[in-house]
């Protein structure tokens, strides 16, 4: 599972590392995993969730007894420490995050799927013509805007909140 969380606070390195372990392990939880294997490339938390260091910094203590109650909801719970260089996809996810700040999102999970779970078979029958959709890919995709400046500025500060890949 993987998953970026823009921080409508200030937080430390550690913080949000504790931050983003928490809900991590959470949204394990909710989807009903009873093993968990987590990797961090933050050598301290990974030490002090493990045992070798001693939390001493209040807030920090506070964050690993939160750890501590979601690690009692697993049969099972393993965090390993990666280096720092080799955890681009933290860096990919921290992009994202960073990239839709002006989308007031507050929480961003981005999932892929290679096929759907059962086979579909749909027809689009019409499209209402009041629907937002068609012009914004129209403008993602080729770059062509509606004649309208007020509905083409709409559509452009719109787009900003979404990526086509």
């Amino acid at each position: 599972m993987e998953f970026a969380i823009k921080f409508d606070f200030k937080a430390s390195n550690n913080k949000a590392e504790y931050e983003a372990l928490a809900l991590g392990m959470k949204m394990a939880q909710d989807a009903g995993a009873s093993y968990l294997t987590t990797y961090s490339d933050s050598q301290v938390i990974v030490k002090q969730v493990t045992g070798k260091y001693e939390a001493k910094d209040e807030s920090m203590v506070h964050y690993l007894q939160q750890i501590e109650e979601l690690k009692a909801n697993f049969k099972s719970f393993q965090l390993h420490q990666i280096p720092m260089e080799d955890n681009t996809i933290a860096d990919y996810l921290y992009k994202l995050a960073s990239a839709l700040e002006d989308c007031k999102m507050r929480r961003i999970t981005v999932l892929h799927l290679t096929e759907p779970r059962i086979p579909l078979n749909i027809q689009v029958i019409g499209l209402d013509d009041n629907d937002w959709r068609p012009p914004l890919l129209r403008w993602l995709e080729e770059g062509h805007l509606l004649e309208k400046r007020w509905e083409a500025s709409k559509i452009q500060t719109r787009a900003t909140c979404f990526l086509i890949q």
